[in-house]
């Protein structure tokens, strides 16, 4: 039975590419680049080829994050080639716009954007490719979710009421569009004093943990606010790189293993669905 209307094309595997998995918030300012950066450090460090796309095309801060502002080569083939920064491949608006312009973008232009960091970049074989979203519930979801399957979502927030808030957003939406939400990662969730060494709460801790629980979904770790983890961010060193035993990456490490874990079992799954049919 022919249809009038045109069907959205069918989102298309990538080549290669094991795990897609989208980091995203409902709101600014939670710290979701910062956990996507460390998160792709972590997982390059324990032996995971992975691959980064800064799909916040309004204030792409992963180019600073890691250090590398190179634009990217294309290829003979006419793919671009990643930059490869501390054992991860990443593409950034950031690397194509250079300095402080504002990308000013509408939809389809960003349509077309994420399309090529998913299809015209030169990937090669991943186990994980992150995609670090703008914050908030719009169209670059959608986009994704048009181009490729993706294995699933995580939801980066700060226990204050007013974040939780809108990472509920975030997760009613990853739910409209079938993509499974992995966890949630509670970020800037206690500080702890350099002088007393007590934790103060200063967003309220165990928030995102008590989400999770209501949501059904997993609660895949907390992270302190810090400054060396900002600091690590601002000057291209993320606290990650110090592995697994520093203290103040090991929150990284624990929550890396728990979404790589999520991750391979939900492709187990969808796989095993395929198979049936």
């Amino acid at each position: 039975m022919a249809h009038s209307h045109a069907a959205a094309p069918a989102p298309t595997a990538l080549p290669g590419v094991a795990n897609i998995v989208a980091i995203g918030s409902g709101k600014g300012g939670v710290g979701k680049t910062t956990v996507a950066v460390n998160l792709a450090i972590a997982l390059a460090k324990l032996g995971f080829r992975v691959g980064l796309i800064d799909a916040d095309v309004y204030g792409p801060n992963v180019p600073l994050m890691f250090g590398t502002t190179q634009q990217p080569r294309v290829l003979p083939s006419n793919q671009i080639e990643p930059n490869v920064a501390h054992g991860v491949k990443v593409i950034s608006i950031g690397f194509l716009s250079p300095g402080d312009k504002p990308m000013v973008m509408r939809g389809p232009m960003l349509h077309q954007i994420i399309r090529q960091f998913l299809q015209q970049v030169a990937w090669g074989e991943l186990d994980f490719l992150l995609v670090d979203l703008p914050p908030g519930t719009g169209d670059v979801v959608i986009s994704l979710v048009q181009t490729v399957p993706l294995t699933g979502a995580v939801v980066v927030s700060t226990p204050s009421d007013v974040a939780l808030q809108d990472a509920r957003k975030a997760l009613e939406m990853f739910h409209q569009v079938n993509v499974p939400v992995l966890g949630i990662v509670e970020n800037m969730s206690y500080f702890t004093c350099p002088h007393c060494h007590q934790e103060i709460d200063i967003f309220s801790k165990g928030g995102a943990e008590r989400t999770a629980n209501q949501f059904n979904v997993p609660f895949l770790g907390s992270i302190e606010l810090d400054p060396d983890i900002r600091q690590g961010g601002d000057t291209g060193l993320p606290v990650a790189l110090a592995g697994p035993d520093l203290p103040k990456a090991a929150p990284f490490y624990a929550v890396a293993r728990h979404v790589a874990e999520l991750a391979q079992a939900q492709s187990a799954k969808v796989e095993n669905i395929f198979e049936i049919s």
